[in-house]
């Protein structure tokens, strides 16, 4: 009989996070305060600090509305077109939090984006938007992170239960290995850990994450069953 191999195991050689909808409007006293965002924010922040020092792909994944209400989910279209001021185009409110950015980077390009371009921060930096929950739908995130050689994503960002719960099942229905920051995701409860965990997702703490990523960097052995 051949040995058995576990398909969902981390590669931590080809790997990158993508960090989902943490934009300034979803923080604590703005617009569309989702609960946990703000807290979980400096998490976020060192674990792209430390992809960014390790020079490995970086994802952050936007929502962008029209203020005519046309591209906005119908749940909240209506609301929209009566005046919500709910991450419109070119806002404050719209930009990627600041504590996730690298100091060089530019403000969201808006136009670009909604457009279905690729942002470029820095190297190995870039945004995309989405038009719905999932990001990999109606998206070129999966060509990029095939170009990228990704194989392995980390997810983070804000709200489990709506935009990153979705993008992990696309994320698993295309193959990937995937894994959560558990304290870098805001609306996570155990129920969704457990459902995850039946499809092969892992959850890690950033800690442990950087930690298993600086051992593959600087090659030592790390983990392959985190």
């Amino acid at each position: 009989m051949p040995e058995t191999y576990d398909y969902t195991r981390p590669d931590y050689a080809s790997v990158a996070p993508v960090i989902i909808d943490t934009q300034a409007a979803t923080l604590d006293g703005r617009p569309m305060e989702i609960p946990g965002t703000a807290a979980a924010l400096p998490a976020m922040g060192r674990l792209a600090a430390a992809f960014r020092q390790a020079g490995k792909p970086i994802v952050h994944i936007v929502r962008i509305y029209q203020p005519d209400g046309r591209n906005v989910d119908l749940c909240r279209r209506s609301a929209v077109e009566c005046g919500a001021e709910l991450i419109l185009e070119n806002t404050a409110d719209c930009q990627i939090a600041d504590d996730l950015l690298p100091a060089e980077s530019a403000p969201l390009d808006c136009a670009g984006l909604l457009s279905g371009k690729i942002q470029t921060l820095i190297a190995n930096e870039v945004v995309i938007y989405k038009p719905r929950w999932g990001a990999f739908y109606n998206t070129p995130l999966n060509k990029h992170l095939q170009a990228c050689g990704v194989n392995t994503i980390v997810f983070a960002g804000c709200n489990f239960s709506n935009c990153p719960r979705t993008s992990i099942y696309e994320a698993s229905e295309r193959d990937y290995r995937i894994i959560v920051a558990r304290d870098a995701l805001s609306g996570l409860y155990e129920r969704g850990i457990s459902e995850l965990q039946n499809i092969g997702v892992r959850f890690l703490t950033v800690a442990a994450l950087i930690d298993q990523l600086n051992k593959q960097t600087s090659g030592e052995t790390y983990d392959q069953t985190g």
